[in-house]
């Protein structure tokens, strides 16, 4: 990477009280300015990760580089130069959603304009109500406003859509891309791997407190993401054949016409293998499925 380092992970290892191995062993580069998801599945190490890169909890191993810190041993200036969404929704429940907003503007020596950033997360409409009385898409809205209010050097996101329609979730998806092209970085954990397509620079995959693979969106997987899957059916038979060159096996089979009805293939399909089948087949042959 030719950017300043932002996040740096060598051998994170995390073991609860219970004897639960949360992290064991891993390694993460983030540079500035470059969005990178965290996927993988529950118990995976995802949230985990995150709150030892926030300073929120303690690890038993490694190395690690926040900003140019240690987040265990960071002071209030280093806080001030990030932004967090948790999972857990915001605790102001008798306040209204424009009181919440101005209330943590003041905590930031750079805030953003209150409503703008209502504005932003779409909740305009929602301005004068309690946040007790919101949706579970409209607290998690407002979660990212408060995140973003600050103007942070670095931002972390965990599952920031979660409850969103896919209307919402794409004007997210809209929100995250303007704070990045400030030049915010930003870490996010998410199970949408349509988000991750949408969002990320690059993937992270954790497996088992692991991270077993690092590569752009398109590339993750490696050579399981080339090629092509053809199928058709012959015979009332179907039938497929794995390729690097579809396009010619497809023209092979349109130059058969015993196989042709009404001058198409039968149940001709070009299958791609997509991020999903990619990650799925990380996590099976991580797991051992």
């Amino acid at each position: 990477m030719d950017s300043p380092t932002a996040v740096r992970v060598r051998g994170l290892a995390k073991r609860y009280p219970d004897g639960t191995l949360a992290l064991d062993g891993v390694d993460l580069d983030v540079a500035a300015g470059e969005c990178v998801a965290l996927l993988g599945p529950n118990g995976a190490g995802k949230t985990t990760t995150l709150e030892v890169l926030e300073g929120h909890r303690s690890r038993d191993g490694g190395e690690v580089s926040v900003l140019g810190e240690d987040p265990a041993t960071a002071g209030l200036a280093w806080r001030a130069r990030l932004g967090i969404v948790l999972q857990e929704a915001t605790d102001a429940g008798d306040l209204s959603v424009r009181e919440a907003v101005r209330h943590f503007s003041v905590y930031h020596r750079d805030s953003r304009d209150p409503e703008e950033v209502i504005a932003l997360v779409g909740l305009e409409d929602a301005a004068r109500h309690r946040v007790r009385t919101l949706s579970g898409g409209q607290r998690r809205r407002l979660d990212v406003a408060l995140g973003i209010l600050g103007r942070p050097e670095l931002l972390f996101l965990d599952e920031p859509t979660t409850g969103f329609d896919p209307e919402a979730r794409r004007r997210s998806w809209d929100l995250v891309r303007g704070v990045r092209a400030e030049g915010t970085t930003i870490v996010l954990t998410t199970h949408y791997l349509e988000e991750a397509a949408a969002l990320a620079d690059r993937v992270a995959v954790l497996v088992g407190g692991r991270v077993v693979e690092t590569a752009t969106p398109r590339e993750l997987g490696g050579a399981s993401r080339r090629g092509a899957t053809v199928r058709w059916t012959e015979g009332g038979v179907p039938r497929s054949e794995r390729t690097d060159r579809p396009t010619e096996v497809v023209r092979g089979l349109l130059a058969r016409p015993e196989l042709l009805v009404e001058g198409e293939v039968p149940g001709l399909e070009v299958h791609r293998p997509t991020l999903e089948d990619a990650y799925l087949a990380l996590v099976d042959g991580v797991s051992g499925r």
